[in-house]
C-alpha cells in the first residue's frame, strides 16, 4: 500500500490528479462552513436544535449534508438532489424508449444524460431550497429573515438563491473531481461528509456515559473487524469458465485457450446503498414542505428511523442491487459477444441457453451480496435505537459500506493508472 502511494505521487500526472481532488474536498468543507448570507444566525442555531429533537428525518439530512445544515451554510443540501436526479433518470431508462436509446449510443447519449440530469438536479435544488425556507418560517419555529432596511421577501429570495447556488456548486465540484481527479466526485463527497463527522461522534461518545470511551472502543475495534469482512465481499467474484474454438487463419492457428467470465458478488458496489439511503431521504424532503402536517411528519420519522425504516433498507438495497447489476451486466450482450468470437461455456449451448446460464448466475450471485449489504446497513441502526450512541449513528452500515465501496473504487482507479506506468498497484 506505501509503495503504492509513493509510485503514485512519483508520477507528476498522477500526482497532479491527487492533488487537484484533495484540493476540491478541502474547498468543499470550507464552503459548508460559510452561512448563508443575512440570515439570523443564532437563531437557526436554535431551530435546528429544535428541528432535530422534535424530527428524527432533519438529523438524517443533517448527515447527508456533512453537518452543513445544522450550520445553515451555503452547501446546506449537500449531494443529495443531484443523487436523487441520478436515480429518476436511471428509472426512467427502464420505461421511456428515447432514454434507453441514449444510454446504448455511448458517449454522446452518456452526454445527453448527464445534461438532463443536471438540469433535473437544479429544479430539485430549487424545491429543497423552498422547502427549508417554509420549513423554518413554520410557526413551529417562526424564523424571521427581515433585515434592516429590507423587504422580508427580499431577502427570502437571497436565501433561496444562495442555497441553491451552493447545491450547483457541489454538482460542479464533482463533477470536475471525476473528469479532471481521481474517483467518482459525487461518491468522493459523501464519503467527506460522513468523514468529516467521526471527530465529534467519538468525543460526543465519550463524553456522553461514566464509561464512554470503553464503548467508544468497542465500537471502534467491532467497525475494524468488519471492514475486512466488507472488502472481501467487495473483490470476491464467481468465475465461470470460459473455452475459445480453435480456429486456422492462413498458417496460424487461433483460439483454443481457456479463460474465465469474471462476475462480482457485488456487480453494483455501493450504489444500492446510497440509492436506498436517497430514496428514504424522499419523505424528509416532502416533510420540509409541510412542517405543520402532523400526518407527514410522522411518516418521514418512521421512515427515517425505527423498524419501518429497516425493513425499507433491506428492501430497497436488494431491489437497486438486482437493478443495478442487470443495467451494467446484459446477458443477452455477453452472450452474443462470446458466440461471435468462437467462446462458449463448457456444457452450455451457445446464444440463448448461454444467455440464460449467465442470467441464472447473475441472480444467484447478487443475492447474498445484496442481503449482506443489507444485513451491515440495517443491524448498526437497530443497536443505535437501543443505545442512543451517537458514532454507532456516524459509524452506521451505510456510512461504513460507502467509505469502504469508495475507497476501493478510488484505489481501483490509481491501480489501473499506475499500471500504465508499469508501476505495481496498491493489491499487489
Amino acid at each position: 500500500m506505501l509503495d503504492g502511494i509513493r509510485n503514485a505521487f512519483s508520477v507528476k500526472e498522477l500526482r497532479d490528479k491527487v492533488l487537484f481532488t484533495i484540493l476540491i474536498l478541502v474547498l468543499y468543507r470550507v464552503g459548508a462552513y460559510i452561512p448563508v448570507p443575512g440570515i439570523p444566525f443564532t437563531e437557526m442555531l436554535g431551530a435546528y436544535e429544535l428541528a432535530s429533537e422534535q424530527a428524527g428525518y432533519v438529523t438524517v439530512l443533517n448527515l447527508f449534508s456533512g453537518g452543513a445544515l445544522s450550520r445553515v451554510s451555503l452547501f446546506s443540501l449537500g449531494i443529495m438532489p443531484y443523487i436523487t436526479a441520478e436515480i429518476i433518470l436511471q428509472l426512467l431508462q427502464g420505461v421511456i424508449p428515447s432514454l434507453q436509446d441514449l444510454a446504448r449510443e455511448g458517449e454522446a447519449g452518456q452526454r445527453r444524460i448527464t445534461q438532463y440530469t443536471r438540469y433535473l438536479t437544479v429544479g430539485l435544488a430549487a424545491l429543497s431550497a423552498v422547502g427549508y425556507l417554509f420549513l423554518f418560517k413554520s410557526s413551529t419555529y417562526g424564523i424571521s429573515f427581515a433585515s434592516a432596511g429590507m423587504p422580508e421577501i427580499l431577502m427570502d429570495v437571497v436565501v433561496v438563491v444562495a442555497l441553491l447556488g451552493g447545491a450547483i456548486l457541489i454538482m460542479w465540484m464533482g463533477e470536475l473531481i471525476t473528469l479532471r481527479g481521481v474517483g467518482n466526485g459525487m461518491s468522493l463527497i459523501i464519503f467527506t461528509n460522513i468523514i468529516s463527522g467521526m471527530p465529534t461522534s467519538i468525543i460526543q461518545s465519550v463524553q456522553t456515559a461514566s464509561n464512554g470511551w470503553l464503548l467508544t472502543l468497542l465500537i471502534l475495534v467491532v467497525v475494524a473487524a468488519v471492514i475486512p469482512f466488507i472488502v472481501y465481499v467487495e473483490r470476491g467474484q464467481r468465475r465461470i469458465p470460459v473455452q475459445f474454438a480453435k480456429r486456422v487463419v492462413g498458417r496460424r492457428v487461433l483460439g483454443g485457450q481457456t479463460t474465465y467470465l469474471p462476475i462480482k458478488v457485488n456487480t453494483a458496489g455501493v450504489v444500492p446503498i446510497i440509492f436506498a439511503s436517497a430514496v428514504l431521504y424522499l419523505p424528509a424532503q416532502l416533510a420540509i414542505f409541510f412542517p405543520n402536517v402532523g400526518w407527514i411528519n410522522t411518516f418521514a420519522t418512521m421512515v427515517s428511523s425505527g423498524w419501518l425504516n429497516w425493513i425499507l433498507s433491506v428492501v430497497l438495497i436488494v431491489a437497486f442491487a438486482y437493478f443495478y447489476a442487470s443495467m451494467v451486466f446484459n446477458p443477452d450482450e455477453t452472450a452474443d459477444t462470446l458466440r461471435k468470437q468462437g467462446g462458449f461455456i463448457p456444457g452450455v449451448r451457445p446464444g440463448t441457453a448461454t444467455a440464460l446460464y449467465i442470467k441464472h448466475t447473475v441472480s444467484r450471485i447478487t443475492l447474498p451480496g445484496a442481503l449482506f449489504m443489507a444485513a451491515i446497513a440495517v443491524v448498526p441502526s437497530i443497536i443505535f435505537a437501543f443505545t442512543s450512541n451517537s458514532l454507532v449513528q456516524t459509524f452506521g452500515g451505510t456510512s461504513v459500506l460507502i467509505m469502504v465501496g469508495v475507497a476501493l473504487d478510488t484505489i481501483a482507479q490509481l491501480e489501473s493508472q499506475l499500471k500504465m506506468y508499469n508501476y505495481d498497484g496498491f493489491f499487489q
